[in-house]
């Protein structure tokens, strides 16, 4: 009879929830195992938990407490499983304390194998949002689950992934109700069509933009080819107003893209509780006392930096010569790669980075060099030492050089609206299918940027006369290899806005204009 009891006694005093954590970007199930035995009165909880996680233990308590359930006085042993991933977040509030009612029988164990579970508490019992809730939604979809238990102000953002049933809650109570059979919940359901399209609309447009129709027509080039650029010019001149609409004629995002996007800044924490879904490309600008960990991801725990919140848009860096050299030089593998790896002595993360680099920098110090209304009183070499701030194999990596002059008067004064960004984004949109169509069954090859060594000589041939202009500017501007690879991939962007299958040569010197900016051609000022 004492066996028995023994063996009924241990049955009640352990529990499991099911619920997520994030890993990167992407989710994957933890499983919460809390014991309650015989003891001094204890919280203890292992599986690598952080202290975010350590934390827990008073939020659950006091929650427990208001919300009118008895907490045992006892001793409580918590397991995050797997033991051997570092468990960060406040998201294990609530699976804990389901866990601790769940062994002292005040919750039905059936329901905690059917739901992964996701919230944190606050002391009055209360849920709070969690960050990353669309890919644990995509984790719980996976491992085939009934559902997804968490705060109702995340259930909008879970129920964008498909075919998945999400529960929200507003308390502790709700969820032990709905638990124990006593509540009936229906699961959120959104329209992600329709939420897609209202989140697609931009607020600026290139019809705002006077003048500037070099400088827009080189931001088109960018565009359909997925370049990058780099404009030069005095302050004022409308540089940053060109960069920030430079998104808007890009190709809308597909569905696709626009969830993986979602899932990069709902894991940084910075997605807006009213937009489930981004439907826009990303515009990211950091501010130049930014660190490279700040730029490129990283901290104790690593998180998405600005290079992968950029991912699908425009990573825009405004005086770029200001950024710390170190900064800028760690920029170089995410631009080439498309991803960025983070290294750590316990951990190693990969997150994506696939986005346009757009820069802006002032022609000297004092701005004022190309200014034919301000006098510059820079010396060469101060303007020389300004530039090599730049490294050379970070500018070879930059397609596109435009310099962004003065605005006249009669710009200034004009009344006309400029072309539309919906009319330059047609263009683009025609020049990005046909490169889709050149390159299909090509890997990681979308657009004329992406093309690789070999697949420029393939897709970028041109005639003797076009070589032979290529060659003289080349010798005078001091080009480099890679730099010559970019002129190539331009003017094959070039030939795709015009429609032509073939790169002719006037291609090919409309291409090296948006070279003239080189370091080197600097360097001899």
């Amino acid at each position: 009879m004492t066996v028995i009891c023994v063996a009924s006694i241990l049955i009640v005093m352990l529990s499991k929830v099911l619920s997520c954590a994030t890993f990167g970007i992407e989710g994957y199930l933890v499983d919460v195992e809390v014991d309650i035995s015989r003891g001094l009165p204890a919280f203890t909880t292992v599986g690598l938990p952080d202290n975010a996680v350590k934390e827990s233990k008073d939020r659950v308590f006091a929650a427990i407490k208001n919300a009118g359930f008895r907490f045992p006085g006892k001793k409580i042993t918590v397991n995050l499983a797997p033991a051997d991933i570092k468990k960060e977040g406040s998201s294990f509030d609530l699976p804990i304390a389901v866990g601790i009612l769940g062994a002292c029988q005040s919750v039905r164990s059936e329901g905690l194998k059917r739901y992964t579970i996701l919230g944190e508490l606050s002391l009055d019992g209360s849920l709070r949002p969690i960050k990353g809730a669309i890919s644990l939604s995509l984790a719980t979809k996976q491992n085939k689950l009934d559902g997804l238990i968490l705060p109702r102000v995340n259930a909008r953002e879970a129920a964008i992934v498909d075919g998945m049933s999400v529960y929200g809650f507003d308390n502790l109570i709700e969820v032990v109700a709905f638990l124990n059979g006593e509540m009936e919940v229906q699961p959120t359901v959104v329209d992600r069509e329709e939420i897609f399209d209202a989140a697609s609309q931009y607020t600026v447009d290139f019809a705002e933009v006077k003048g500037q129709h070099h400088a827009k027509r080189a931001l088109e080039i960018a565009a359909a080819g997925g370049h990058n650029i780099l404009m030069i010019g005095p302050p004022g001149t409308g540089k940053t107003m060109l960069a920030r609409r430079m998104v808007t004629i890009l190709p809308r995002m597909t569905l696709e893209e626009a969830l993986e996007t979602t899932k990069i800044h709902s894991v940084a924490g910075i997605l807006q509780s009213g937009d489930p879904l981004l439907g826009t490309r990303p515009f990211r600008s950091p501010h130049h006392t930014i660190s490279d960990a700040g730029i490129i991801g990283g901290g104790h725990v690593p998180k998405p930096g600005e290079v992968s919140l950029a991912h699908n848009g425009v990573l825009f860096l405004d005086e770029m010569p200001e950024f710390h050299k170190n900064v800028l030089e760690v920029l170089r593998q995410p631009i080439e790669d498309g991803q960025v790896t983070i290294g750590r002595a316990k951990i190693t993360l990969t997150y994506p980075a696939r986005f346009m680099l757009a820069a802006a920098m002032n022609p000297c110090p004092c701005g004022y060099f190309t200014d034919p209304y301000h006098e510059c009183r820079c010396t060469p070499a101060a303007i020389q030492r300004y530039h090599a701030k730049i490294s050379g194999p970070l500018l070879d990596r930059i397609d596109i050089h435009i310099e962004v002059p003065a605005l006249k008067y009669d710009e200034l004064k004009s009344t006309a609206p400029g072309e539309s960004s919906l009319d330059i984004r047609t263009r683009v949109n025609k020049a990005r299918e046909d490169q889709l169509a050149r390159y299909e069954g090509k890997k990681n090859i979308y657009c004329n940027a992406h093309l690789g060594s070999k697949d420029i000589r393939k897709h970028c041939v041109i005639d003797g006369e076009a070589q032979s202009l290529l060659k003289t500017a080349i010798e005078r501007f001091g080009l480099s290899a890679r730099a010559y690879d970019k002129v190539l991939k331009v003017a094959r962007t070039i030939a795709d806005l015009d429609g032509e299958d073939n790169i002719k040569i006037h291609h090919i010197a409309e291409a090296i204009q948006y070279r003239s900016l080189d370091k080197n051609v600097w360097q001899r000022l």
